[in-house]
């Protein structure tokens, strides 16, 4: 075959010239491609950052209120009630007011028997109801609900009426709202013969009535109704009434609160003093405690209330002071619960003289004689709002009855309607972060349970244990996997055979590509209820193969080299295999032994005995091994690249100075790749925290705060991914959860570059080696 020409030098400079270009291009190129997604992974993480933060911001804008409108009443009832005649609101005092879900009318209850509903958008008079059951009679006391529903009222004759309050809504051809007002009445009640100054009225169903009455010279009734009815259908109304006046040992009552349950009467005094009755049976109320509510017998207790549920009461008194109280465990009370004071709120400048608690949330409103208007919410003890009227005593207050307004009236008869806007009440660092006293509670605690069965539930948002949760299943995954991955690394890369080495590394990265659904899986259907069949082997193992292990290495120095010299370097771990088997073996058939000698054959109980610790079958230990298992590949394959780097230099040079290989393992390698291998391990620390379906798989997801290995937890990730599907977009636990990833994101972010720095020192400090 012939020879080819031969280039000429102008030609291969050209050539050459050519080629330089095009690597010159090709590099330009792939800079431009990496810089430009570098810069959009740094962009993708920003706006998930940015968005976060848009969704958690309005957890701490606090609420808003605007004054929709103020109307002087004495003009209003006036034309309303040409009948009578008044000259003035001190003509017909009003006892009580509310207000329609749609805050569109108003009402209140006058002393002389009549429902005005008044619109709130002009202060004009709608509709007149007199109430006919107690007509010619005067209204001396009024107790409203918290829906703005249900008011009970008390005559000066004696006589209790229950009444209803009621809007009726329609349409009309153009879509238009048409609310109609409407007045029930129930059927009044007899309770004493003279005027009654405070009332409280409640009934569980059309079988069971519950009165607690004040009469105008200081005596305090309380009076049960009870029906019942025969197989034939005949009705038999039985009626209970006791005097608790001799309880009181001469007290002069100020507010009475009786709860929705029928359970608990409790009565305020001007001494400051609050008697609780227990009244679950009917037939035998008894004074349970007596208490001195505010520390000062020349303060009195003004007014007192609950919050929705009516567990927990509101009490009010002179000296502007609001707080929440609700009954506990005791063990030194005979009912074996006792009233607490739980929760001190905003103080107010003069006397309370009206509380309205939220119909939707724990908040409440509280009043004072200098008209001004307090926004309250019980759990986290937060000061919401403050509004202002014209400095008069605020007589009567409620609430809208979906909680996004309120109206008040002074007693010169001006009514304010505010509008409000309080979206998230129940947020703030204490109640997520720091130990709140929850209803029901013996003592403050951290909790998180975001929902519950009823309407009157207290959501708990305490974001402590789930940190806890997450940072417990870390510690537990880490020291499962550091020690297996780290050491195997170290044996790998300088202890074993090259060809053994390429072939091992790629299986234990295959690892990495297991799904962690799959671990979860398995860890919580097949080796949770595995390992709680043999733990005491389980702990049993790392003892007897770590002796076995050593014996084995001291039999294997006995072995004549020739026998030695047959073996690949590093293939003899493998002989190891058979040992493992062995002594796993061997604890198995242990286990029971082990179980009857040290643990009376239940160690379940044992443990619990003498610790104090529960086993649940899906704990900390089954999470430690099943993330272990998922986070060694990581580990392993950075930190035996970090060791496989080390200069060969290095190691020779102290082998070619005495050094054995593990001293020149120990004291050279790790050292100079202690920088990755610290890298490996924050890596790891990272895929740990951020992991969600074997934590949410494998423990049984219980928000709990204890350190004990036998019991389970939730973590910040495996929550998100519980509750996000069940919650209110823009609500406050939506708004919460994201506020748990970004907690996540930042501790993954400080870690991360707390982890940089660190492995920044360490390789410049090793870096002249």
């Amino acid at each position: 075959m012939a020879a080819l020409p031969k280039l000429k030098r102008t030609d291969q400079a050209a050539f050459d010239a050519f080629s330089i270009k095009r690597r010159r291009l090709a590099d330009k190129l792939a800079s431009i491609v990496i810089t430009f997604g570098g810069i959009a992974i740094i962009l993708s993480i920003l706006a998930i950052l940015v968005f976060i933060t848009l969704e958690v911001y309005p957890l701490w804008k606090g609420a808003k209120a605007e004054l929709a409108g103020r109307f002087d009443l004495s003009k209003s009832l006036v034309i309303s009630s040409k009948s009578v005649n008044p000259t003035s609101v001190s003509d017909f005092p009003i006892l009580a007011l509310g207000i329609d879900e749609y805050r569109q009318i108003g009402f209140v209850i006058t002393e002389n028997g009549l429902v005005d509903f008044i619109s709130l958008k002009d202060g004009k008079a709608i509709k007149q109801i007199p109430l006919g059951k107690i007509e010619g009679k005067k209204i001396t006391s009024a107790l409203g609900s918290l829906d703005n529903e249900e008011y009970t009222l008390g005559t000066d004759d004696g006589y209790i009426l229950p009444v209803d309050i009621k809007f009726n809504v329609s349409f009309n051809d153009n879509d238009e709202r048409i609310i109609e007002p409407e007045v029930v009445e129930g059927e009044p009640i007899k309770v004493d013969a003279l005027p009654l100054t405070h009332v409280a009225f409640n009934a569980l169903d059309d079988d069971l009535k519950g009165v607690a009455a004040v009469t105008s010279d200081g005596r305090l009734i309380f009076l049960s109704q009870l029906t019942t009815s025969s197989l034939v259908g005949e009705e038999k109304k039985e009626e209970l009434k006791y005097d608790l006046t001799p309880e009181l040992k001469g007290r002069i009552v100020t507010a009475i609160a009786l709860d929705q349950f029928l359970d608990n009467l409790y009565v305020g005094t001007r001494k400051g003093e609050l008697y609780h009755w227990d009244i679950r049976d009917k037939a035998n109320p008894r004074l349970q405690e007596v208490i001195d509510a505010t520390g000062n017998p020349e303060i009195a207790i003004t007014d007192l209330g609950f919050i929705i549920g009516d567990r927990s009461l509101i009490v009010g008194d002179g000296s502007g002071n609001v707080s929440t109280w609700f009954q506990v465990e005791d063990n030194t009370s005979p009912i074996g619960r006792r009233l607490k004071k739980a929760h001190a709120l905003a103080q107010h400048n003069g006397l309370v003289t009206a509380v309205a608690a939220s119909p939707r949330d724990r908040g409440l409103l509280s009043a004072d004689s200098k008209g001004v208007i307090i926004l309250d919410y019980s759990t986290s003890e937060r000061k919401l709002l403050e509004l202002e009227g014209e400095g008069y005593p605020i007589k009567a207050l409620a609430f809208a009855p979906k909680a996004d307004g309120a109206v008040a009236v002074d007693e010169r008869g001006t009514l304010y309607n505010w509008s409000i806007d309080n979206p998230h009440p129940g947020v703030n660092l204490k109640a997520l972060f720091g130990k709140v006293w929850y209803e029901g509670y013996s003592k403050p605690e951290y909790v998180w349970q975001s929902t519950g069965g009823t309407d009157d539930f207290e959501p708990k948002f305490s974001l402590t244990p789930l940190a806890y949760g997450t940072f417990k299943g870390t510690f537990y995954a880490l020291v499962f996997a550091i020690p297996l991955a780290v050491l195997g690394a170290i044996c790998v890369s300088q202890f074993m055979h090259p060809s053994l080495r390429n072939l091992i590394k790629p299986v234990i990265e295959i690892m990495a590509a297991l799904p962690t659904v799959v671990l979860g899986f398995l860890a919580g259907l097949w080796m949770a209820p595995l390992i709680e069949k043999i733990l005491p082997a389980v702990f049993l193992i790392p003892a007897v193969l770590t002796v076995m292990t050593l014996s084995a290495v001291f039999l294997w120095r006995l072995m004549p080299k020739s026998v030695r010299g047959r073996f690949k370097e590093g293939s003899e771990l493998f002989l190891l295999l058979p040992i493992f088997i062995f002594g796993i073996q061997i604890c198995l058939w242990l286990n029971l032994p082990i179980e009857n000698l040290l643990f009376g054959g239940d160690y379940k109980a044992s443990i619990f005995n003498t610790f104090g610790l529960q086993y649940d079958q899906r704990n900390a230990l089954i999470v430690g091994f099943a993330m272990g298992f998922a986070v060694i590949p990581i580990i392993f394959t950075i930190s035996e690249d970090a060791l496989s780097n080390v200069p060969k230099h290095l190691i020779s040079g102290s082998l070619a100075l005495g050094a054995t290989r593990w001293q020149t393992a120990i004291k050279v390698v790790l050292p100079t790749a202690s920088a990755g291998i610290f890298s490996a391990i924050m890596i790891g620390f990272g895929r740990v925290v951020g992991e969600t379906m074997i934590v949410l798989m494998a423990t049984g997801n219980t928000p709990i705060m204890d350190w004990s290995i036998f019991n389970g937890f939730r973590a910040l990730s495996a929550n998100i991914a519980v509750e996000i599907p069940e919650a209110p977009h823009g609500g406050t636990l939506y708004r919460v959860l994201f506020l748990a990833a970004l907690l996540l994101f930042l501790v993954t972010f400080l870690v991360n570059t707390a982890a940089e720095i660190v492995r920044i020192r360490l390789r410049k400090k090793y870096q002249q080696l």
